[in-house]
């Protein structure tokens, strides 16, 4: 990535630590922009798609979905950082909600479990019967 000339797609790939496809995939997806490809040469990637490969990578550890990248990536020059903490503050309520699924499901699966461990000797399983009763 230090050439002067820019790196390859595969470079760029490695450097990111992601895939090439993963990178065509952004690029599909207009999150990233594909470089010119002068004639008879290769396209030739540098650090400002790097960088950009890192914030969409970041932003998806965070929890973000693509389409919504997409949305911080229109706000990636700071200037609106009141769009980016409403934005911010809505995947903060879904991944509470989703916290909240979580911890319910992990009350009714030790409860299930506790069901299993304590019944010897019965033919009837109660996760199963249980999994069964709830369709």
């Amino acid at each position: 990535m230090h050439d002067k000339t820019g790196a390859t797609i595969g470079a760029l790939a490695e450097t990111a630590g992601v895939n090439v496809e993963t990178i065509r995939f952004y690029q599909r997806k207009g999150l990233m922009p594909e470089p010119e490809k002068p004639y008879g040469s290769i396209r030739r990637y540098g650090a400002a798609e790097l960088a950009r490969v890192r914030f969409i990578k970041s932003a998806q550890r965070l929890g973000f979905s693509l389409e919504e990248v997409g949305e911080l990536l229109k706000l990636e020059d700071g200037a609106r950082c009141s769009e980016a903490r409403l934005l911010a503050e809505q995947k903060l309520v879904d991944v509470r909600q989703k916290l909240s699924d979580l911890q319910r499901i992990e009350s009714v699966l030790a409860g299930l479990v506790a069901r299993c461990s304590a019944v010897r000797g019965r033919v009837n399983c109660p996760l199963i019967a249980s999994l069964q009763e709830a369709t």
